[in-house]
């Protein structure tokens, strides 16, 4: 295994300047953050553009996978998470295209790994947001399968606050899904697993680990706290809004024991990548950069 971190983060800090100090701070891989230039903040984390895949050329690629050599890291996948299954039609074809351009640059940059989400009309119930899927995704399916790409879909619900209630914008957060969508799409979709959606589903993360870790194409490191008393106030029903609160690896209620010997168990030998949405440690640089430097101390003893 090796350790890395998602770049979304530093939305100002041009990406060698994120592989500096991710180099010589104990992290080898970066998953970029490759949203459309463009794009701005539309969300937190969501926006960030590392590499602009929009006409990418071979020299290019070539150029930016050889900086990041020389810096001393790699890249593990190419990040680009908006709502494929948007129902506003103008929005779901914009984000359909940019993907396509996401999953045609990962060879290009020496890069067999696109995460994402699957998405979801918060509107629609679970089922007919996959008879919509089946609809969209076939031809991205496809895209990827002809040029070598795995597409691996992160498993959060996308529920965080009351606009996003009942049904999320990603539907594929529970085991019942993952089953549906891989017998549907084949090997080319697995997931970017994160076990910090698991904790206040109350899915056993080690069960889920056994069962699909041959799927498990990245890894999203994260923890989550679940505040007892927003769970008190809000309830079960409410989908954790008001009392799921992301922690860094170590902050939160993950057991990494279990993960990390479910990870070994199963042969996963991939990234460990740091994704930080710990609103302790954020807000500037150095508060970020803390909160990596937190993640890596409790995640390095797991990873040889």
């Amino acid at each position: 295994m090796r350790l890395g971190l998602l770049t979304a983060p530093f939305p100002t800090t041009p990406l060698p300047e994120v592989a500096d100090w991710a180099a010589g701070n104990g992290f080898s891989m970066l998953e970029v953050a490759c949203w459309p230039s463009d794009a701005g903040p539309t969300r937190r984390y969501g926006g960030i553009c590392h590499i602009d895949v929009d006409g990418l050329s071979e020299g290019q690629a070539e150029e930016i996978t050889g900086d990041l050599a020389a810096r001393g890291v790699a890249i593990s996948g190419l990040g680009y998470y908006p709502n494929p299954l948007h129902p506003d039609p103008e929005h779901r074809a914009a984000v359909v295209d940019h993907l396509a351009k996401v999953i045609d640059a990962a060879p290009k940059l020496g890069v067999d790994v696109v995460n994402t989400f699957i998405g979801a009309d918060q509107r629609r119930s679970q089922q007919e947001n996959w008879e919509e899927a089946k609809r969209v995704w076939p031809d991205l399916v496809a895209r990827a399968r002809a040029a070598g790409v795995r597409i691996a879909i992160e498993n959060c619900p996308m529920i965080f606050s009351a606009d996003e209630w009942p049904a999320g914008h990603n539907l594929a957060y529970s085991p019942a899904m993952w089953r549906t969508m891989f017998e549907e799409f084949g090997e080319t979709v697995g997931l970017n697993f994160d076990p910090s959606h698991l904790v206040w589903q109350m899915i056993d993360i080690g069960a889920a680990i056994d069962e699909f870790g041959e799927r498990f194409y990245h890894f999203h490191a994260k923890d989550l706290e679940i505040d007892e008393a927003g769970l008190y106030d809000h309830g079960i029903m409410s989908a954790g809004v008001g009392w799921q609160v992301p922690r860094l690896p170590g902050l939160g209620d993950v057991d990494w024991k279990v993960v990390f010997s479910g990870l070994y168990r199963v042969g996963y030998d991939g990234v460990i990548c740091v994704e930080h949405e710990d609103r302790q440690f954020e807000g500037t640089d150095e508060l970020v950069k803390r909160g990596f430097l937190l993640a890596r101390d409790v995640l390095s003893p797991w990873i040889v």
